[in-house]
């Protein structure tokens, strides 16, 4: 007769199985689920400054303050295995050295919450919901609604004007009049259970899995460098002088 001991083995022993082989159902299932994300990038105004990029930055140097526009459609990255998408922007330009890979940097980044990882389900947030009011007041209810119609759809990003999170700065200590610099999206999916899946190129696929549609810019040129006096430093752009930033974004 087998012991208590015993009996508690074999049903934990069960239990991780059944955990281990639904882990991996979960994660495979995914794989049917149609992916066509879509962004589109545009430069709004580039600039070069020579100074401290950071407070604890030993030295002057070069550095780029560059503001663009993004309009991407990311919703179908969304499933019941994501929890999280970790969207950046990355500025790519050709090395000082021709035998060098060319250089990249980012200037933006975001992390976009699943519904599941904004409202998680717990035997507390089940209660709250049984004992709190089934008819909020006017107010609250007008402000619910708004809330739920922004977090409709995770995974839009709408950025009009949007100022750079990260300066761009390069070893050499020189960005000005660098030319052949794109920015360009990229993502990383983390899942519940899972491997981590990467940006998928445009023209890529994988199964059901389409690569990222556009998510390039233009091709466009740094600004040269000008110092106004002794002691005062500019900032060049290209155009006409620019207005204060103005930055809407939209972050779903």
């Amino acid at each position: 007769m087998h012991s208590a001991l015993v009996r508690v083995q074999n049903v934990f022993g069960f239990f991780t199985t059944v955990a281990f082989c639904t882990a991996i159902a979960v994660a495979l299932s995914v794989t049917v689920i149609p992916q066509a994300p879509s962004a589109e990038i545009e430069l709004r105004n580039v600039q070069v400054v020579k100074g401290r990029p950071h407070y604890h930055s030993a030295k002057k140097e070069e550095y780029a303050h560059i503001k663009f526009d993004l309009d991407a459609d990311l919703t179908s990255l969304f499933n019941w295995n994501t929890k999280q998408l970790f969207v950046w922007i990355m500025a790519t330009y050709p090395s000082k050295f021709p035998s060098e890979p060319p250089s990249q940097a980012v200037i933006w980044d975001t992390i976009i919450n699943s519904e599941s990882q904004k409202h998680p389900s717990t035997p507390f947030t089940l209660y709250s919901s049984l004992t709190t009011p089934s008819k909020p007041p006017p107010k609250v209810r007008r402000a619910s609604k708004a809330k739920q119609e922004i977090e409709l759809a995770p995974g839009l990003i709408r950025l009009k004007n949007s100022k750079p999170k990260y300066q761009i700065t390069d070893s050499s200590g020189q960005l000005a009049a660098t030319s052949n610099v794109t920015l360009e999206m990229g993502w990383n999916v983390q899942p519940w259970v899972g491997a981590l899946t990467w940006t998928m190129g445009e023209g890529s696929s994988w199964g059901r899995w389409k690569g990222l549609k556009g998510g390039r810019s233009k091709t466009f040129d740094m600004p040269p460098l000008k110092v106004k006096g002794v002691d005062q430093e500019a900032v060049k752009g290209s155009g006409k002088p620019e207005k204060a930033a103005e930055a809407s974004p939209i972050v779903k």
